[in-house]
């Protein structure tokens, strides 16, 4: 029997992050993973950290601000600790807008998109963003690190089955191998968060299938969006095209025809992306909820708590969430409102979920 203050139900970025912030606090941290450590939807996305998309909800915006501006000190101690670079770039995004589709600020004046970005094919709005991007699979990787540095105990392949209240009133987690006790249980499962007996919270797999690609003779500057594609260029020539949204359960299958097509629609924002070779192409389970905001706060046995269904905010988010759980957990008042977020707003489908597992 493995017995630590703090038990973390996954070992993706969010997971990590906040078994780093507990551990400074003082906290003894073991982290469960059902697979290798940051190799689910922490390493298959693209990195952006995007505060402006027009579809982000407004209850997630002060959380989006606030993690972004935490995020250059976020990214300085896990390359310290971990003797690793992850990709971070503050180079900024350009927007292409479709017809009638509104920023909000003004679009760059004629001419400018094209010195900012040469191979940008004619638009008439373009909108540059102040935003930064991260390597995701090498963040995962320094993160693993840099947490194990810190003192957090991290174990491979150790699926979490159930928590449940022994009486002495501490949690006993049942695992794939083996049993763990703490004072404090977090479910940080991302995709698989309602897979876990007594914690279990109504998070959904929602797949995104990404590509990447060398360009010849090509070199990217920024990141370029619409609403339809994005391309992310890495510092050693690649540049990833993603992504698609789709309700496929925990298939992760990639489509030779949905590649093609959004390689296609990177090419009508960069004509030459059109003549690169595909190299690579995978796809992702992000952890998606019901209203499509994060679930975070106390779970439903005294002592556990939840933080997952970030959907495609799980890395920009990362540093908020571990803040604002760890001052839930220490008995603080978190610097940000979390209403909004509390895993209580299903409690009807929290009881279904119960129900079906037993």
């Amino acid at each position: 029997m493995h017995t630590s203050d703090v038990v973390i139900a996954g070992a993706g970025i969010i997971g990590l992050s906040l078994a780093m912030e507990l551990r400074r606090a003082g906290a003894t941290v073991t982290v469960l993973d059902r697979g290798e450590p940051g190799r689910e939807a922490s390493s298959a996305a693209a990195g952006m950290l995007v505060t402006s998309d027009p579809d982000t909800h407004p209850a997630i915006k002060p959380l989006a601000d606030a993690s972004a501006a935490m995020y250059p000190t976020f990214v300085e101690e896990i390359e310290l600790r971990a003797e690793m670079n992850v990709g971070y770039e503050n180079r900024g995004a350009l927007y292409v807008a479709e017809e009638g589709e509104e920023l909000g600020i003004a679009p760059l004046r004629d001419g400018e998109s094209r010195r900012l970005e040469p191979a940008l094919a004619e638009y008439p709005r373009v909108y540059l963003l102040q935003e930064q991007s991260v390597d995701p699979r090498l963040l995962a990787r320094a993160a693993v690190a840099a947490a194990k540095q810190m003192g957090v105990t991290v174990h491979h392949e150790r699926r979490v089955d159930g928590v449940s209240l022994t009486p002495e009133h501490e949690l006993h987690v049942q695992t794939s191998r083996g049993s763990y006790r703490a004072a404090t249980l977090v479910n940080c499962a991302g995709a698989w968060a309602s897979e876990i007996g007594g914690v279990a919270v109504p998070a959904r797999p929602v797949k995104g299938q990404m590509l990447c690609v060398i360009p010849q003779k090509l070199s990217l500057r920024r990141v370029v969006r619409s609403c339809h594609v994005y391309m992310l260029p890495r510092k050693d020539g690649r540049v990833l095209i993603g992504a698609t949204v789709e309700e496929a359960s925990f298939d992760k299958t990639v489509n030779p025809d949905t590649i093609q097509e959004l390689h296609q629609a990177a090419a009508r924002l960069v004509p030459r992306i059109g003549e690169a070779r595909i190299i690579e192409a995978w796809a992702g389970l992000r952890p998606g909820s019901p209203d499509a905001l994060p679930i975070m706060g106390p779970g439903t046995l005294p002592g556990s708590y939840v933080a997952t269904g970030h959907f495609r905010n799980g890395i920009l988010l990362a540093p908020i969430t571990a803040a604002l759980m760890s001052e839930l957990i220490q008995g603080k008042t978190p610097r940000l409102n979390m209403h909004a977020f509390r895993p209580s707003r299903f409690e009807r489908e929290q009881q279904r979920i119960r129900i079906q597992g037993t």
